[in-house]
């Protein structure tokens, strides 16, 4: 495995969409950021092969969510999220600690938890036709850099 197969496949989950921050990390969310979707995923690509020592952290993180967090600490490679394991995010630091359809189980897993534990004012806004979402989506970003613009005079 590694970070383009992992990104086309998080792709293929329903609502995931993607965006580049911090640095060179992928972050994934259910739901687009300007409605209030949430990150389920990141991927530092300046980690992309995890096996040289100087690469700093782990290649991904995830939600594993409180009764999967302990059994995948006991896993080598698989350490508690840098800023996010209260939230009970796990990082692993080589894109080798799982097999395929591994991955494919704990980052599917990872996207059902945080898109159960949205609100039903985004799940509704999810349930919309892409066109309405599109619409709702272009709209708020407007209102968001409106009110950073303003905040910046």
């Amino acid at each position: 495995m590694d970070a383009e197969r992992i990104r086309a496949y998080l792709l293929t989950l329903p609502h995931a969409v993607e965006t580049m921050q911090w640095g060179a990390n992928l972050v994934f969310w259910v739901g687009d950021k300007a409605i209030g979707g949430k990150m389920f995923a990141l991927v530092n690509l300046d980690s992309s092969d995890g096996r040289e020592r100087n690469k700093p952290g782990p290649v991904i993180s995830y939600a594993a969510g409180p009764q999967r967090y302990s059994e995948l600490l006991e896993i080598e490679g698989v350490i508690p999220a840098p800023y996010m394991a209260r939230i009970y995010w796990v990082a692993v630091e080589r894109w080798n600690i799982f097999r395929t359809t591994e991955w494919e189980q704990e980052l599917n897993a990872a996207h059902l938890l945080t898109l159960n534990k949205l609100p039903t004012r985004i799940r509704t806004v999810l349930a919309m036709s892409p066109t309405q979402q599109k619409r709702l989506i272009v709209d708020r970003r407007k209102l968001l850099a409106a009110k950073a613009a303003a905040k910046a005079h």
